[in-house]
Parts: C-alpha cells; sequence; structure tokens
C-alpha cells in the first residue's frame, strides 16, 4: 500500500491558502498606503514647525504663489524658497542675516518622489496659513478631523484660492 496524498487533498489545501491570501494581500497592500500617508502627515507637522519658527522671527507668515512657492526665504525673508539659496544645496526653508542664511528652518521642504505635492496658502493677513496634501487612504480618520479643524472660511479664503478635496489632510497655525 502506497502513502501520499490524493488529488483532492492538494486541490483543498490549495484553495484554502489561496482563500487566505485573498484576504490578507488588501491588507498588505493598504499598510504601504497609511505608511506613506504617516510620512506625509508628519513632514507637514514639520514644515509647520518651520513656519511657526518663521513667524516668530517676522511676526507674520511667509506668502505664497500658487499654493507651490513659499515666499519667505532669502535675506528679507521674501524670496521664493525652491529653489534654495545659494548657501545650502537641495529646497531648503532658509531666510534672514545678509547672505539669506541666517535662520535654518527646515533643512529640506518635503518632496515625493521628484515633485512637491504638499500645498502652501497664507491667510487672515499673514496671521494664519494652510498646509494641504493629498493622502492615498481616502478612509483616513484624520482627513475630517483636519478639515474640520482648518475650515476653509470667507475670512480665510477672501478670493476662493484654495479649496478641500476629499482626501487631503490639512494644517493651519491653530
Amino acid at each position: 500500500m502506497k502513502r501520499g496524498f490524493t488529488l483532492i487533498e492538494l486541490l483543498v489545501v490549495i484553495a484554502v491558502i489561496a482563500v487566505i491570501v485573498g484576504f490578507a494581500m488588501p491588507n498588505f497592500l493598504g499598510a504601504r498606503e497609511r505608511a506613506r500617508d504617516t510620512k506625509r502627515k508628519s513632514e507637514l507637522v514639520q514644515l509647520k514647525n518651520a513656519l511657526r519658527m518663521y513667524y516668530n522671527d517676522y511676526n507674520k507668515y511667509p506668502t505664497w504663489t500658487n499654493g507651490l512657492v513659499i515666499v519667505g526665504c532669502g535675506a528679507a525673508g521674501t524670496s521664493n524658497c525652491p529653489p534654495s539659496p545659494a548657501c545650502t544645496s537641495g529646497a531648503e526653508f532658509v531666510a534672514g542675516g545678509t547672505d539669506g542664511c541666517g535662520n535654518m528652518y527646515m533643512r529640506k521642504l518635503p518632496i515625493i518622489g521628484t515633485a512637491q505635492q504638499y500645498r502652501y496658502y497664507q491667510v487672515a493677513g499673514g496671521d494664519d496659513f494652510r498646509l494641504k496634501i493629498n493622502l492615498d487612504n481616502p478612509s483616513d480618520a484624520d482627513i475630517t478631523t483636519s478639515q474640520a479643524r482648518c475650515p476653509v472660511a470667507p475670512a480665510t479664503n477672501p478670493s476662493g484660492v484654495f479649496t478641500y478635496g476629499s482626501t487631503d489632510y490639512v494644517l493651519c497655525a491653530d
């Protein structure tokens, strides 16, 4: 008498393994999205802290161009930040001093892949700002919480320049 598995037993085992992999795979793929989103939120918090340091020096938040460029670098704190001033390489947030290299607010502005993904808007005459970034996971609970904490009100958006999408995570000066 020969010992071994029958064809039916092997097919049942393969089917069970396929079902387990089918349930587990979306969770593993979602973990990558959540990790990217966590990194993006962390970088936005770091940029928020850098903007607060700028506010301490200039008593206002820097202006902006199209939401893409922070206008807060250079000797007077009024030059475009990316590309960086001559004192360092990369896209830094540096201002002050005679050469624009006085205060380093942030060593490297958040860049995702090869492009900047966040948007920055100065509001309320320089006393507030909005930072927003698109997250990969649309079911992230922080999205609705952040948008409620930093609303787009007529006082902060007089010209209607910026709006929030369904996956925009937002930070403001608080």
